[in-house]
């Protein structure tokens, strides 16, 4: 749920960031919106959500 929270929050600010500084217009924000909720009721939903754990996991084990 922590990591599910943070990732939409990441994916808001850089939405946010497309929207002020790259001329994302609010109906293209809007259709992506839209999409991802869509995309959450399909059957590749739960791979997609892998993917972004797995990726998680591994910049998380990033040292520096």
């Amino acid at each position: 749920m922590i990591l599910s929270m943070s990732g939409v929050v990441l994916l808001g600010i850089i939405v946010f960031l497309f929207f002020r500084k790259d001329g994302l217009k609010p109906s293209h924000g809007i259709v992506s919106a839209l999409f991802g909720f869509y995309l959450a009721s399909t059957a590749i939903a739960p791979s997609i959500t892998a993917g972004g754990a797995s990726l998680a996991s591994l910049l998380g084990g990033i040292k520096i």
